[in-house]
């Protein structure tokens, strides 16, 4: 491993002429999706979007891809429409019957510390490919993620459809201007759909952007990020076929039998369905609609030129999963924001000033923890750090665009004094009681009169607040198929509170409606004991800890990085639709194991004839 760290380190660029068998970097222009804008209609607006199978150059020095794309696209078309402009898409499968599912699944052996992890490498090194992945049919369900729509046209995790059938989708799109993304939902096994290959972005438009005079045209690109693994052949070169190599660490968990593995990372990123690719821009300001379309990996981006320098100054964010800050937000890439962030399904609206960079080549990379920016960190899981390298024209060309010192006059801050109801969500280790070696989201609600329950107990946790109370909850929900527990009240405002009992960063999304941040508190979760299910001591929250919100999550999200030891506080607002709809964990293998719980939404006043459901306050407490 040395020797690969400094064989890929010489010279100082972070990238050296690849070793047999590797890929050399930036050698592939960046591709940029079609657009498409459904056709005209006074009133609805109808489309088709077909799922094919389709063979993809993920790479100049790789043999063809098998991959399913939208519009056999890989991602699938960039979809563009108007504030208000209602649209009907028909997600229509066109994979045949008995077609070949494009990815292969193992899981290998965890390897001893110290030792870089079996992900940061291609091949199955030895082990058999799971046959009952290699079996699946083309099952598919399209979630348009961010889309204040019904619940029957949200994407339901079960209602994914086989060949020649069409799943029917309204948009109504009446939401202020957002970059949204489509991708698979399909029940258990979105993880692998997603990896062939079946993701978009969606773009609507308003007045109060086109006001901005925000760049445009060529100069507006959308970036969608995606890491994957390669299998290889007998002779140990990289065959282009699509790798789900994860690993197992534990070979056969005492309740259900079954090895537990980690979430999905790969060594190659993909931006626009192309390993490390370069895109040539001029020395002018560019708009890039980033979005992580990857299973699990956290990204942490850092824009660095020639010699691996950060560069400052030069990037601005400008908007979030809601759509536009209420003001630009400076990337500096210093002490105070080292890196950009980017957990999965988060995206970022991003401008770039390229002027006075004539003539340069500047490299967008993935930070290792371990090592400076565009060096490889392969015992962190970062063994490629390569993304995206810009060539930047040296012609000259005017820009008069300036950058505003404003952008939403319509943003509004959410605060604590808007009438709403309270939920708590407790996200649990994996290796709580009853688990089966795999997180968990937990509802709870608060047991008003705790006196007759003894603790420690299964679902059972306590909680020390800041103003010093103790509150007792108990578990009401533990898996997607427990009974419903949220019922919300259509048009009313709610904050969930998500407290991470667990080491690990979960990105949580909430379907249906956007949220602000209102706040993160340190929590000391010592007192949790997993294998009781439940605290021993209550779980306290950590006054000499403060955890500001950074300025780029102040804008409205949908999906929002939960870190170990916090309570993280949203609030939104359940406007717009009724139905049932989902919030889940965005690490695709942590939604696909059961971190994922549904929600009804509906008229208020039918909800006073409900058969005893819980809603309104129900969970209410401390988190407040």
């Amino acid at each position: 491993m040395t020797e690969i760290i400094e064989r890929i380190t010489e010279g100082g660029t972070g990238e050296a002429a690849p070793a047999p068998g590797e890929l050399t970097p930036y050698v592939a222009p960046l591709p940029v999706p079609p657009v498409l804008r459904p056709g005209s209609g006074d009133v609805l607006r109808e489309t088709e979007i077909a799922l094919r199978p389709t063979w993809v150059r993920l790479h100049p020095q790789l043999p063809p891809t098998l991959m399913w794309g939208y519009d056999g696209q890989v991602p699938g078309p960039t979809v563009e429409v108007r504030r208000g402009q209602r649209v009907r898409i028909a997600w229509t499968n066109r994979i045949p019957k008995g077609s070949e599912y494009p990815v292969t699944s193992v899981e290998v052996p965890v390897r001893a510390p110290g030792i870089p992890p079996a992900t940061t490498e291609p091949g199955r090194e030895g082990v058999e490919p799971n046959k009952d992945v290699a079996a699946l049919p083309a099952w598919s369900v399209t979630h348009l993620h961010g889309a204040q729509t019904g619940g029957g046209n949200d994407g339901w995790a079960d209602n994914a459809v086989g060949f020649g059938d069409a799943q029917l989708s309204e948009y109504p799109n009446e939401h202020q201007a957002v970059q949204w993304w489509y991708h698979d939902h399909a029940m258990n096994i979105t993880r692998w759909n997603v990896h062939t290959g079946l993701y978009g972005t969606y773009l609507v438009r308003d007045d109060e952007e086109d006001a901005l005079g925000l760049p445009s045209g060529e100069r507006e690109i959308p970036l969608l990020l995606a890491d994957r693994n390669l299998d290889t052949d007998e002779d140990g070169r990289l065959n282009g076929r699509l790798l789900h190599k994860t690993v197992v660490v534990q070979q056969q968990n005492p309740e259900t039998g079954k090895p537990v593995s980690i979430p999905f990372t790969g060594p190659y990123t993909t931006v626009n369905g192309r390993i490390w690719p370069y895109a040539e821009v001029d020395d002018a300001w560019y708009r890039f609609r980033l979005v992580n379309a990857s299973n699990a990996r956290i990204y942490s981006l850092v824009l660095v030129d020639e010699d691996d320098n950060p560069v400052p100054g030069v990037v601005h964010q400008i908007g979030s999963d809601g759509g536009l800050l209420p003001r630009p937000v400076p990337v500096d890439f210093d002490d105070a924001l080292p890196t950009l962030t980017a957990a999965p399904a988060e995206r970022f609206d991003l401008l770039v000033d390229f002027r006075g960079l004539a003539g340069r080549t500047l490299r967008l990379v993935n930070k290792g923890r371990g090592q400076a920016p565009g060096v490889p960190d392969p015992v962190n899981d970062v063994r490629h750090p390569a993304v995206l390298e810009f060539r930047v024209g040296d012609g000259g060309c005017p820009d008069t665009f300036e950058l505003p010192e404003a952008l939403s006059g319509s943003f509004r801050r959410l605060t604590h004094d808007i009438p709403h109801g309270h939920r708590l969500i407790v996200l649990t280790p994996p290796a709580t009681k009853g688990a089966g070696g795999h997180p968990e989201i937990w509802e709870m609600t608060e047991v008003t009169d705790p006196g007759g329950i003894q603790v420690p107990a299964d679902g059972i946790i306590q909680l020390k607040g800041p103003d010093g109370t103790t509150k007792t909850y108990r578990r009401t929900s533990r898996t997607f198929n427990d009974g419903l527990g949220f019922t919300i009240a259509e048009g009313s405002y709610e904050q969930w509170s998500f407290l991470n009992l667990a080491p690990i960063v979960h990105p949580m999304h909430i379907h249906l409606a956007d949220f602000q941040l209102l706040g993160r508190d340190a929590y000391d979760v010592s007192g949790f004991d997993p294998a009781v299910g439940g605290t021993r001591t209550p779980v306290a929250f950590d006054a000499s800890t403060q955890i500001p919100l950074a300025p780029n999550e102040r804008g409205y999200k949908d999906v929002f990085r939960v870190p170990g030891g916090q309570t993280l506080r949203v609030m939104g607002k359940f406007d717009g639709a009724y139905g049932r709809f989902m919030y889940h964990c965005h690490l695709l293998e942590h939604e696909d194991m059961g971190m994922m719980r549904p929600f009804v939404v509906m008229p208020e006043e039918a909800m006073k004839f409900d058969h005893g459901g819980a809603h309104g306050g129900h969970g209410e407490g401390h988190t407040g």
